[in-house]
Order: C-alpha cells, then sequence, then structure tokens
C-alpha cells in the first residue's frame, strides 16, 4: 500500500516523508472484548479518533479535539483576552463571539461536543479574569460576571456536520 501510495503522490509531485509515516493496528476491536480500550487511537487533521463503546455495548469510533489543538485554542483567547482588555465589551464580546464561531464551525463533528464545550467554559474564565484587571476600583465579582454573561452571552457549541450518519 505505500509503495502504491509514493506512486500515486509523486505524480503530483508530493512524496511521504519516512519519519511522519507509519501504520499501526486501528481496526475495531473484537465483540467478546468487554473492557479496555481499542488498540489505538489516531490523530489527524487536529482530531483524535478513537474505539469507544455506545451505552448499548456496541463499539463505534469517537471524535475529539486533539489535546494539543484544544490547548492552542485556549491560549490563543486567553492571550487575546489579556491584550484587548481595554476595549469595550461589546467589541470584545463581537471578537470572542467570532472566536468561538470559526473554531466550532471547523471541529463541529458529531461527536466532539464536550471539547466544544470545554472551551466555551475557558473563554469565560478567561474573560473574566482579565476582566477583573482593568480597574483597581470596582472588582468584577462572578455574581456580576454571570448576568453579564446573560446580556453578552457567548455562542453555544453546534455540531455542523454528522460524520457518522444519521
Amino acid at each position: 500500500m505505500v509503495a502504491v501510495l509514493d506512486k500515486r503522490l509523486g505524480r503530483f509531485g508530493l512524496a511521504l516523508h519516512p519519519d511522519k509515516t507509519r501504520r499501526w493496528p486501528f481496526w475495531r476491536p473484537p465483540q467478546t472484548q468487554q473492557s479496555g480500550r481499542g488498540p489505538a487511537t489516531l490523530e489527524f487533521l487536529g482530531f483524535t479518533f478513537y474505539w469507544a463503546r455506545s451505552r448499548k455495548g456496541h463499539w463505534w469510533m469517537g471524535c475529539k479535539t486533539r489535546r494539543a489543538s484544544l490547548r492552542r485554542a485556549k491560549t490563543s483567547i486567553y492571550d487575546w483576552c489579556r491584550r484587548y482588555r481595554h476595549r469595550s465589551i461589546k467589541e470584545q464580546h463581537a471578537a470572542l463571539t467570532r472566536r468561538l464561531r470559526g473554531h466550532f464551525n471547523y471541529f463541529g463533528v458529531s461527536g466532539n461536543y464536550r471539547s466544544m464545550q470545554r472551551l466555551v467554559e475557558a473563554t469565560k474564565r478567561a474573560w473574566y479574569k482579565w476582566l477583573c484587571r482593568r480597574s483597581q476600583r470596582t472588582r468584577l465579582n462572578w455574581e456580576r460576571c454571570t448576568d453579564m454573561l446573560r446580556w453578552w452571552s457567548l455562542p453555544r457549541p453546534r455540531i455542523t456536520v454528522r460524520i457518522w450518519g444519521v
């Protein structure tokens, strides 16, 4: 398979990198396996694919945001909140909403809701932290922040692509 793939990519002027190309088992575990996880995980294009059990006991392939991608998104939002904390709440809300919606448009696949929800919660915490550091006079407590978040609500995670069918 690797020889055929290498030849096909060669037609387009592309080549496989030998250090980055590898094969490992990623097949569905046998139905008789009652506990544990599948044989391996696969990281591809910012996602981690893994085998998990459904509530009925069948094996299904799960998909979530890759840990490094989620960390990078959280760090990016945290840094943005720190740098632009002096702007108005309206401008900050618009920018954070754009960032979250862009993330949801790419990572909004079925099975990834929990990772997207973690990003929203991290965004709320970062926004609260850096709004608290805007002034030395009036402190923003968490109660006032939740009231503010009711008015300036952040978008909820949304599954935009169903990759496993209906």
